[in-house]
């Protein structure tokens, strides 16, 4: 990893005194006069030196967050992207900056949490702060192993620096990250309380994470490990049975800024707007809305949109149905994922009575800049959306700028911990008749589908395919892709390859006129899929990415064969 990158933990105190605060349970003191000498003394001051670690170091991770987790996995059509079609190299700008990102956070995560056991502020608060920390720490490492395999540890970053070792550390094989995680999550456990102020991580968020990592792990041999998919199961059990947390009765209610810190969201990236600290804001509504959605010229996600692929898994074939098949649907979930003809949306536009996707797109009355459809597939995302100025105002209590909103990027849910349990349930197995993981699929599926009737067994391409339903936008189904092609590749390598990845024709033209006359006419000879685009080249190397050339350039070790590490002997918390 980059040398300023690793630095960069180091710097860990100036920036936590320096931001804004996400929310009002992340508010801190103002400090005049700081230092690593004199900050970290008081439990204000520790809970609001890591309150930073819920958003700046994550920044740069937000492109990266979409193009790997949903443009790479067929859930989202970017033109002309790499990770559209499987071209990715090593000094593409958003591998670069997630990856720099993912080693920030374990900078800053390090420094902290060294930091913070040095602290004379009270043992409970000192606890809770260091426990964020390594959880914080623990994913990012998750995303780090998932991402580019094979990774470099770095336990502590003063050793490092003292030592002059940061450009020369050696991979470590995927397994032995996979235990660094788990231990650093025991720990992360041992030290947070079971509950926390809202929006907080606490013990059960960590567990949570904990349940995914040994789900994910249960693969990274070559074959299913039934041991590490009990785990798995008996973490999510406890998350569900004892956290006290349950689902949202409406499930786009997840999503809206005035529900920030809802008790369905484990663990999230709690952004803001307020202040002039650059990185503590989600810019995700400037790359996915389209042109005009917002007052302040900072959308231009228009063009792309939700992939034809994600959009035949929700039912929606645009051709060969009429808008009412999509509107009268029974899973509330596709319209809260993605925007199509007839849909309109109370929380979006509340000033104007609400937005109207296709009046916004032809009526120049209700949108000065309206005209032609952008996206190639004829739907634009939902999710990371917030609306408009006002929509800001009336659910975060203060005003968006260029690129500068408060939503919240949910990155653990309890649906997803749900679904985790259910398929750690069936082990080695395809299939499951236990009650308690039927009802556990049920809750996710019912929730989206009210007219959805209990079965009496469930099978793991069930869950699969909810999976990809529930998490479509949140930065996850690549990375279903990733643990699965640890013990069979070809699976995802076929499903991949046959997806309906590209783009319609003619969709402006038959848009418009149902705009107009409210007729849904498909011209077969001018209205059609572009499949003429061949199917990407998915081979069992594509489910690891390169690492920046820059990062192999200051370290060749970087290119060779991983290294075995016996984590728990080397390293303690």
């Amino acid at each position: 990893m980059k040398f300023n990158y690793l630095k960069y933990g180091i710097l860990a105190v100036v920036l936590a005194a320096g931001t804004s605060s996400c929310e009002d349970f992340l508010d801190r003191p103002t400090i005049d006069n700081y230092n690593t000498d004199n900050y970290y003394e008081t439990d204000d001051q520790c809970i609001s030196g890591v309150n930073y670690l819920y958003n700046s170091p994550w920044y740069d991770f937000q492109r990266g967050f979409i193009k790997v987790g949903e443009v790479l996995s067929g859930n989202y059509y970017w033109s002309n992207s790499p990770y559209q079609t499987f071209t990715v190299n090593g000094t593409d700008e958003d591998l670069v900056n997630m990856s720099y990102s993912l080693w920030a956070v374990i900078g800053h995560t390090n420094t902290v949490y060294d930091l913070l056991q040095e602290s004379p502020a009270s043992e409970s608060v000192r606890n809770q702060c260091m426990g964020e920390c390594l959880t914080w720490k623990a994913l990012a490492y998750f995303y780090l192993v998932r991402t580019f395999g094979d990774v470099p540890i770095i336990h502590n970053n003063t050793e490092e620096l003292v030592n002059g070792t940061y450009n020369e550390k050696y991979k470590v094989q995927k397994a032995d990250v996979y235990e660094y995680i788990i231990m650093t999550l025991e720990k992360a456990m041992e030290l947070l309380p079971r509950s926390s102020s809202a929006g907080r991580i606490d013990y059960y968020c960590a567990e949570g994470l904990m349940a995914k990592v040994y789900l994910t792990k249960a693969g990274v041999t070559g074959t299913l490990n039934a041991e590490d998919l009990q785990r798995a199961a008996t973490y999510a059990k406890d998350v569900i049975d004892n956290s006290g947390r349950s689902l949202l009765t409406n499930y786009s209610d997840v999503f809206r800024l005035a529900n920030n810190t809802n008790e369905e969201s484990l663990i999230a990236w709690r952004w803001t707007a307020e202040g002039n600290q650059w990185t503590s804001q989600n810019t995700l509504q400037s790359d996915l809305a389209i042109d005009g959605f917002d007052e302040f010229g900072d959308c231009w996600g228009g063009w792309n949109g939700m992939s034809v692929d994600l959009q035949e898994a929700f039912g929606v074939r645009l051709l060969e149905q009429t808008p009412d098949a999509w509107i009268n649907g029974t899973d509330t979930r596709r319209q809260a994922t993605m925007m199509l003809p007839g849909d309109t949306y109370s929380y979006f536009w509340q000033d104007k009575g609400g937005f109207d996707y296709l009046r916004f797109i032809y009526d120049t009355d209700y949108n000065a800049g309206a005209g032609t459809l952008q996206s190639a597939t004829g739907s634009n995302t939902v999710k990371h959306l917030y609306g408009n100025a006002q929509d800001h105002v009336s659910g975060a209590g203060h005003s968006a700028a260029y690129m500068k909103n408060s939503l919240a990027t949910h990155v653990l849910r309890l649906s997803d911990v749900y679904l985790i349990y259910a398929e750690a349930m069936m082990g080695t197995a395809r299939s499951t008749s236990d009650a308690s993981a039927i009802d556990a699929f049920y809750e996710v599926r019912h929730r989206a589908q009210s007219t959805y009737t209990r079965p009496t067994s469930i099978t793991w391409e069930d869950v699969w395919n909810e999976r990809r339903l529930e998490l479509a936008m949140e930065g996850d189904r690549w990375y279903d892709y990733v643990r699965v092609a640890y013990y069979n590749p070809q699976f995802c390598i076929n499903e991949l390859r046959n997806q309906k990845r590209n783009s319609f024709f003619g969709l402006d033209d038959l848009y418009e006129a149902y705009y107009n006359t409210g007729n849904w006419t498909v011209d077969e000879t001018a209205m059609r899929y572009d499949d003429s685009v061949a199917a990407p080249n998915v081979t069992e190397s594509s489910f690891t990415l390169p690492f920046p050339t820059e990062d192999v350039v200051f370290n060749p070790h970087l290119m060779e064969d991983p290294i075995h590490e016996d984590v728990r002997s080397l390293y303690s918390y």
